[in-house]
């Protein structure tokens, strides 16, 4: 069993700006406020909160409370968690990744405005294909 250490107020903001977390609240300045709170939108529509108390700093969690922020906060499991706070490795979500051979947007948007290719043929091609087909049409209209 790997283990980790005591995590801290520190770590979890650590998290959160490495993750992108939008800043929704402090606690400087607001009376009652003791917290700051992050907010995180998932491409499933939900939208992960997570509290940290004030002052972030070194304070660590105890093994209850972290347990909750990470399944119920966070929705990461502990490897995640400190993957992204000590290698700044952001933890998977479902987000989409481009395929890898996805058209330049200005090539697609070349075959279809100038060569005059239909949409769903210039998404079949290759990037390779498309780049050849852009070249044969200047070469054939000069």
């Amino acid at each position: 069993m790997t283990s980790w250490p005591q995590p801290t107020r520190k770590d979890h903001e650590a998290f959160c700006q490495v993750e992108e977390w939008r800043r929704v609240r402090d606690a400087r300045g607001r009376t009652g406020t003791h917290h700051v709170t992050y907010e995180l939108d998932l491409v499933d529509g939900r939208i992960l909160r997570t509290r940290i108390s004030h002052p972030v700093d070194r304070t660590g969690y105890g093994q209850s409370i972290w347990k909750h922020i990470l399944r119920d906060q966070l929705d990461v499991d502990e490897p995640a968690f400190w993957s992204c706070v000590q290698d700044g490795v952001k933890p998977a979500r479902g987000t989409p990744e481009p395929p890898a051979a996805a058209l330049p947007a200005d090539l697609v948007h070349m075959l279809i405005t100038r060569v005059g290719l239909a949409e769903s043929e210039v998404a079949g091609m290759s990037k390779d294909e498309a780049v050849a087909r852009l070249q044969r049409y200047w070469t054939e209209s000069s």
